[in-house]
């Protein structure tokens, strides 16, 4: 079960790629960069979702992915972080990580 968690974490950092990408695209080939991040983001989420519960992977993608995009703005492209902001990550990542604990630990047995 760990790999489909780690599958997960994949394709938050693809995730965090291609919303980035959005922005700072301004060629063809950074553009096509953005898109295939895109298509291997949505392929890696259906991937996990056939081994665990399909709810918990999408909070733990989104909410993952929304905290990593603003750290990646913050730290690499010179976005504001306030108070405020620091504080409703913090508890978006408390919803993510206390879902990710009461979700059941069996895993799906991959059937579609």
């Amino acid at each position: 079960m760990k790999k489909h968690w780690f599958i997960v974490l994949l394709a938050v950092l693809f995730e965090i790629l291609w919303v980035i990408g959005l922005k700072h695209s301004h060629s063809i080939w950074a553009w096509s960069g953005t898109a295939i991040a895109v298509v291997f983001t949505f392929y890696l989420l259906l991937l996990a979702g056939r081994f665990l519960p399909v709810g918990t992977v999408y909070t733990v993608f989104t909410g993952l992915g929304t905290a990593g995009t603003i750290l990646v703005g913050v730290l690499f492209f010179g976005e504001s972080l306030s108070i405020a902001k620091i504080l409703l990550l913090a508890i978006l990542l408390v919803g993510v990580i206390g879902l990710k604990t009461v979700t059941s630990h069996e895993a799906k047995d991959g059937a579609a």
